[in-house]
């Protein structure tokens, strides 16, 4: 090559080198100027361009966060690329923002991943402004009407249990991974309310179902996913948010098409299922001329995030609760005597027998506080301008009420870092409720599904510890068992395989 072929070629490199450097500042000044009115809280020097990515685990970023607030206090600001996002650490702090001045901080941040779920803003989980409330409104009511938290739905959870006892004893005793057959069993209690039935374990189309959410579960806390939704120009570098949108679009798909199968044949005077009820109301709507929610898009969005939601939250915790049972055999022998105690070997357990089992209730308890399943919470994003503890934030501001470092707070629980029933009883071994106990958020955007996720909790984990003693494989002692969660949306057990013993 000459002389003057190299300098053009290098004179090339450093002007797009320049171009791309130029974009990135006036990209990071114009997202960053707005704010120069108002006080945001002290947190880390940030670099141009780049913020505190430097310093994020973006692994587990809820560790570096709770690691920052040991030196900027519970309230800080965190730069992730050219975005500021407020952290809110420990209980007091989350409290005070989620629940004291919940109109405030109740908006729901988006990023360019969780966009591609909500359609736009759609939905229960991502949903944000009126389309939101009216949907949580509609969907609550409808949970109700189809027993959650009544006899009808706890029918539905002991006979689910009982077809997966029979799984687990169909192993003889021999290991054998639990994650899919429990995650089959809880998600068919969500599908008896939106689609008015269960699948059969095997059926392939409710397996793909369940592996999109797994993938997306992981995928959608991936370090490629996190800079794609700071760097959304690097697009063509980065490929987990491309397999993020694929699967929601195949996960939509299902729901869409099974609402056009049943759309003409529904009857209002019996309707069967969430989508049948979706439907009837859509009409209402329609007939009034008033139909701004209840549209395709709505419908989708919002069964397949209680599909997802009523599923990965709910069977992880059960995994997290049967390793930590194999991690501490003296606690799993504590939980067994109470259930021979009180309802015996034979007997279905019934929601009604949670008040009188308070060292299973605080075991339950204690999983959900140690398993810590959803560490960073979902974004939050500030409704309008506020004060809050003497920082001005002005309204759109991301925020991330860090639920582990509340269900982690020294001040709060006497052992953070242990598994330990005993926060949850008092001297007398009689349960005692903890306000620090927020596995399910807070405020205006507090899980819906949190009555159901009780019941079913205790429904299956109970079952599950009255027919069968928990261990691992033989060459595996409790020792060894390891607790460090993989990274994803939700913080969920290493794969691990466990051997059942008839008891």
């Amino acid at each position: 090559m000459s002389v003057i072929s190299l300098l053009l070629a290098h004179t090339v490199t450093v002007s797009l080198a320049l171009v791309l450097t130029a974009f990135m500042f006036l990209y990071f000044y114009s997202k960053s100027s707005k704010s120069f009115n108002y006080n945001f809280p002290p947190g880390p020097p940030a670099l141009p361009v780049i913020g505190n990515l430097n310093i994020l685990d973006l692994h587990r970023p809820y560790k570096t966060l709770s690691k920052l607030s040991e030196t900027y206090g519970n309230v800080f600001t965190f730069h992730m690329g050219p975005k500021k996002y407020v952290v809110l650490t420990g209980y007091e702090a989350v409290k005070e923002a989620l629940v004291t001045q919940a109109d405030d901080f109740s908006e729901r941040g988006q990023t360019h991943t969780t966009e591609i779920f909500s359609k736009g803003g759609n939905g229960i989980v991502f949903g944000k402004g009126e389309s939101w409330k009216v949907m949580r409104r509609f969907t609550l009511s409808t949970l109700r009407d189809f027993g959650m938290g009544k006899k009808t739905i706890e029918d539905r959870i002991i006979e689910e249990s009982q077809r997966l006892v029979e799984v687990f004893q169909s192993h003889k005793g021999k290991p054998f991974d639990p994650q899919i057959i429990i995650s089959s069993a809880v998600s068919n209690i969500i599908c008896s309310i939106v689609f008015g039935d269960r699948f059969d374990y095997g059926d392939a189309q409710f397996l793909n179902l369940q592996r999109i959410v797994n993938e997306s579960v992981k995928l959608g806390a991936s370090p490629k996913t996190q800079l794609y939704n700071m760097f959304p120009f690097l697009d063509f570098f980065l490929s987990d948010h491309k397999k993020l949108r694929r699967n929601g679009k195949m996960f939509q798909g299902y729901f869409r098409n099974t609402y056009k199968d049943c759309k003409d044949s529904v009857d209002s005077n019996d309707l069967r299922s969430f989508i049948d009820t979706f439907i009837s109301r859509q009409r209402e709507e329609e007939a009034r001329n008033s139909n701004k929610y209840f549209h395709e898009d709505n419908m989708a969005v919002t069964s397949a995030n209680l599909f997802a939601a009523g599923t990965e939250t709910t069977s992880t915790t059960l995994r997290w609760g049967l390793l930590l049972m194999m991690k501490y055999p003296h606690i799993q022998d504590k939980v067994q005597e109470e259930i021979e105690s009180v309802i015996g070997r034979e007997r279905p357990p019934q929601a009604e027998d949670r008040k009188s089992m308070p060292y299973m209730d605080a075991v339950l308890h204690e999983i959900q506080r140690v398993g810590n399943v959803v560490p960073m919470n979902l974004l939050h994003e500030t409704r309008v301008d506020t004060t809050f503890r003497g920082y001005r934030i002005p309204k759109g501001t991301p925020v991330i009420p860090l639920l582990s470092s509340v269900l982690s707070d020294k001040t709060q629980w006497e052992t953070p870092h242990q598994f330990n029933p005993n926060h949850f009883l008092d001297a007398q071994g009689k349960f005692v409720k903890r306000d620090a106990f927020m596995p399910f958020s807070a405020g205006r955007r507090v899980c819906l599904g949190e009555t159901l996720a009780k019941m079913e909790l205790f429904l299956f984990f109970t079952m599950l510890l009255q027919k069968f003693h928990f261990r691992p494989p033989q060459e595996v002692s409790p020792e060894q068992l390891d607790l460090t969660p993989t990274p994803g949306v939700t913080s969920s057990p290493q794969p691990f395989q466990l051997c059942t013993l008839s008891h």
